[in-house]
């Protein structure tokens, strides 16, 4: 029996499609994914997003502990600040990816993948030997609603919480009465919060936020217009541009990984050895260069060999053509402008490699 969000009726009265995800019963449009796509791109969109995983870590340890697990350098967080970073195994295989916030010294807050928690749970305990931590699964507790968009934290701060945490920042504050977690973080390119409720309280707030919100035009948005807005903002989706036998560096996330930790951590070894040697493999971003659309396992190809596949991919609304993400060869002589093929119903189709993220990111504060 798939899983089911506490907002999971508001979603049928507002007449949604439904469709399981990573084991969820989640809402993937309400009306169209375009135009829900244009409403976080021009105004404000509101998402219930309570499927991801929601993991405390305290303790003596907690800091050495996240250490080992990730190659982020989470010494570095001072107090509400957060990091991206990557559950890597010994490999350094992408167990999954994170953000990771300091709540306050010794105890941080993890948000996980919805269709990785366990996979993640198990990871940290078995890391857990000679650690004095505790880690606590609140996923089953907690909602998480996203209000992403241009117009999003303008009517954030009508609300009453004026001073909105910075880029990668959580606070404590309060709306509609209720005490909560807001976060300057989202997964649209677009600036944003995220915020972080306990389920009793989810639905009102869910009610009040799109009330309050119908003067700067916000609407429910689904997970289909959440994958067209992170596809164009090259933003990676877990088990299709991310997985246990990819890298942070064959991924184009080394920016991401601490060149100067001291720590050791899981596939430290490997991590470094691409750093100075180079990657078997690398992620691209394509447009395609007619009207076909280049979809997740597709392969590609250059001079009639199959150098790679594509891991996500579909119809970017703003931009108004076809863009994809893949894994390709490392090869020297294909970079930004190159030309490459991708097989479509038995067809080669020319694709140019192009420079990401596909739009423009708007998710940094200017105000």
């Amino acid at each position: 029996m798939t899983k089911q969000t506490f907002l999971h009726d508001k979603h049928l009265k507002l007449g949604a499609r439904m469709v399981d995800f990573a084991g969820w019963d989640m809402p993937v449009q309400y009306t169209s994914i375009i135009e829900e796509h244009r409403t976080v791109r021009e105004n404000a969109g509101l998402f219930d997003v309570s499927h991801m995983g929601e993991i405390i870590v305290y303790g003596e340890d907690a800091l050495p502990f996240l250490n080992k697990l990730v190659p982020q350098d989470i010494s570095r967080l001072i107090d509400k600040k957060a990091v991206y970073c990557q559950l890597t195994n010994k490999n350094a295989g992408i167990i999954d990816d994170l953000i990771i916030y300091k709540l306050e010294e010794k105890k941080y807050l993890i948000i996980a993948n919805a269709s990785r928690i366990d996979e993640d749970l198990n990871w940290m305990v078995r890391n857990k030997r000679g650690f004095d931590v505790t880690i606590v699964n609140e996923s089953h507790n907690y909602s998480l609603l996203a209000v992403q968009g241009p117009k999003a934290c303008e009517l954030i701060k009508t609300l009453g919480v004026e001073e909105l945490p910075k880029f990668f920042f959580i606070k404590r504050a309060e709306l509609f009465d209720i005490n909560l977690w807001i976060s300057r973080t989202g997964y649209t390119g677009e600036d944003g919060v995220e915020i972080l409720v306990r389920n009793e309280f989810s639905e009102y707030l869910w009610d009040k936020l799109l009330e309050a919100g119908r003067e700067f035009g916000i609407k429910p948005i689904g997970l289909g217009a959440r994958d067209t807005l992170r596809l164009e903002a090259s933003l990676h989706l877990y088990g299709n541009d991310l997985d246990e036998n990819t890298t942070p560096i064959e991924a184009g996330l080394a920016w991401s990984v601490a060149k100067d930790k001291q720590e050791d951590y899981n596939g430290r070894h490997v991590i470094e050895e691409q750093l100075k040697n180079g990657i078997k493999k690398k992620l691209i971003g394509l447009k395609m260069l007619d009207r076909a659309i280049a979809r997740h396992g597709y392969d590609v190809y250059f001079n009639n060999e199959k150098i790679g596949i594509i891991t996500s991919g579909g119809i970017s609304p703003i931009r108004g053509d076809n863009i994809a993400l893949a894994y390709i060869k490392n090869l020297d002589n294909l970079t930004v402008g190159s030309t490459i093929q991708v097989m479509i119903r038995d067809k080669l189709h020319d694709a140019e490699i192009i420079k990401r993220p596909f739009v423009a990111k708007r998710n940094k504060e200017s105000k």
